[in-house]
């Protein structure tokens, strides 16, 4: 009974010991000072098999500080006891506290099989801090940039993408980042991916909010630990323009593997190499001839070392052209790149032109691929031989050519004509002068006699007994009365060159002509007015623009189609009140 006993908990500990799941949250100490950066580190440790990490680190909310820097690393070994695999993965996030006092950290999630494991929430106490003024008006309008970097372990040479976000408590401030600038370093090669905005993203505290300023690829060009720096933009305001710089990420650049081909320079991804000649006319001896080496593929293909046409003494070759189409893949930038090289055979016969030999690093296999040299077999042609290959049609060609640039047909000349000048004088001419003069003499005359007679019927009409209050009224806006049309085709410009600010703006304008119009200062004594003189209808129109125009004014992202309806809108209304 007792060995029973014994032999059940036995059981029970190795059954409890298999597939064991532990997740930390830790800081490096509980107390900070104002300059000291606060050092948070996660640890999962899955002891089985057949654990199965299902999503990543869900962090809690980090607001409170400015994050800048984080890394990851797992560890896998075999405990020899248990033979059992051990799995271990350690998160470092270093935070920059803003503001003093008692900050709680929350939990950290993930799902293990199917599982959510968390942390345990804690305090950390931060001493007084060093106050950073504002970079906008005031303390709540606060912009922050942040680089993300995902894939921090990558090869030599090898991309790795970059997102710039902006974080502000005033979504108004996302839409003033402008002038960004992506970092330049020596030992990091940067090429942008594109530079549209996304949506913008609420925070789900409702503190912050975020938007994708930026996207683009970092192609480190050393081994060992290296440093992206920040990407610096700037914050411009009415007042003044403010300059912000993000965070700082490590990157962990391993070293390329031992045994690269001889024809291996710094080409990492997946290339293809090609020479062709792109010359019409047959190869000739002493003639020079177009020949290109044309590389293709994706990875680092806007930095790497080309190929170049081998030297030989069957032809001479000079300095190429270089063009290149790229883009933007999802392994590295695509495309292809030309050298458009001059090679001139110094002899007739067969020719083989040669590159240099070429090769590059697969990320993706972890392996060498050796391309070898291309060659390009030409047969040059000495000159009797062009002459004797040409058609009869390429004969009379070059005869009638021949013919026409050295003999000078009778046909092909042209005679210049010349007007001779006569001495004669015109009296014809100075009398027709004379005539014009005294017609426009005339004509002013007139003139001055009908501008006197409207100056008498004007001091008449003045002279007439005032009206009523109301047709006074009614005179004085039709003299107040603005052609709305004018603004409709200058809002109607504005529009299409996308000018928006001054859009909104000279509809404000346009709202106070019109109002003017009918001596009403403000929106809601026009909509009084409109509903006793144009009805409840036309009122409920006008304050539903009125709203529709304050959220297009303020609407962070700004389409062309929304104002081209709110523009159609503003028309029908604005010409149905001003009738």
């Amino acid at each position: 009974m007792k060995n029973k006993l014994i032999y059940i908990l036995l059981t029970l500990a190795s059954v409890i010991t298999y597939g064991q799941v532990n997740l930390s949250l830790d800081a490096d100490k509980t107390e900070y000072g104002g300059k000291d950066i606060v050092n948070l580190t996660i640890v999962l440790e899955l002891n089985g098999s057949d654990l199965v990490q299902q999503t990543g680190f869900q962090l809690p909310d980090l607001s409170k500080f400015n994050i800048i820097g984080s890394g990851s690393v797992t560890n896998t070994v075999i405990d020899p006891a248990t033979n059992t695999l051990i799995t271990q993965k350690v998160s470092r996030i270093a935070l920059e506290p803003k503001k003093k006092g008692k900050i709680k950290i929350g939990s950290v999630l993930v799902t293990v099989n199917n599982k959510i494991y968390k942390t345990e929430p804690f305090d950390v106490n931060i001493r007084d801090i060093v106050e950073k003024k504002s970079l906008a008006s005031n303390t709540s309008n606060e912009v922050y940039l942040n680089m993300e970097i995902e894939d921090r372990d990558v090869y030599q040479d090898q991309p790795t993408v970059a997102v710039l976000k902006v974080y502000s408590r005033n979504m108004d401030n996302l839409r003033k980042v402008k002038n960004i600038r992506l970092p330049q370093q020596d030992n990091i090669n940067v090429h942008p991916i594109n530079f549209n905005k996304s949506e913008i993203d609420p925070s789900d505290n409702g503190n912050m909010a975020s938007q994708v300023l930026a996207m683009f690829m970092v192609f480190p060009n050393e081994a060992g630990y290296v440093e992206v720096p920040g990407v610096s933009a700037s914050v411009s305001t009415y007042s003044n323009k403010n300059k912000i710089v993000s965070n700082k990420v490590k990157l962990n650049v391993r070293k390329l593997p031992e045994g690269a081909p001889d024809g291996f320079t710094n080409a990492v991804g997946n290339f293809n190499v090609s020479v062709y000649n792109t010359t019409k006319e047959k190869p000739e001896a002493k003639k020079p001839l177009n020949v290109v080496v044309k590389v293709a593929g994706e990875g680092n293909l806007p930095d790497l070392v080309l190929p170049k046409i081998a030297s030989s003494p069957d032809y001479e070759v000079f300095a190429p052209k270089i063009t290149s189409k790229v883009s933007p893949g999802t392994y590295g930038i695509k495309g292809e790149i030309l050298a458009n090289y001059v090679v001139i055979p110094n002899k007739s016969g067969a020719i083989s032109i040669k590159t240099e030999p070429f090769a590059f690093f697969d990320p993706e296999n972890r392996e060498y691929v050796d391309m070898g040299q291309k060659k390009l077999d030409v047969n040059a042609l000495s000159h009797d031989q062009v002459l004797e290959s040409r058609s009869t049609v390429e004969k009379v060609n070059e005869y009638t050519n021949n013919l026409l640039e050295t003999v000078d047909t009778p046909v092909l000349k042209t005679t210049s004509f010349k007007v001779k000048e006569k001495s004669k004088f015109h009296w014809n001419i100075l009398l027709t002068n004379i005539a014009i003069l005294v017609g426009l003499f005339i004509v002013y005359l007139l003139f001055k006699t009908w501008q006197k007679k409207r100056t008498l019927v004007r001091e008449t009409v003045s002279q007439k007994p005032l009206g009523s209050v109301a047709e006074t009224e009614k005179e004085i806006r039709e003299l107040l009365k603005t052609d709305i049309n004018d603004y409709f085709g200058y809002l109607e410009n504005l529009k299409d060159n996308s000018e928006y600010e001054k859009f909104f703006v000279t509809l404000e304008e346009l709202d106070q002509e019109v109002r003017n119009q009918y001596f009403q200062s403000s929106v809601a004594e026009f909509k009084t007015f409109l509903e006793k003189h144009k009805g409840s209808a036309v009122a409920e129109q006008y304050a539903s623009l009125q709203q529709k125009i304050q959220m297009e004014k303020y609407a962070p992202v700004k389409t062309h189609d929304g104002i081209e309806e709110l523009l159609k809108t503003i028309v029908n209304l604005y010409s149905q009140i001003s009738k």
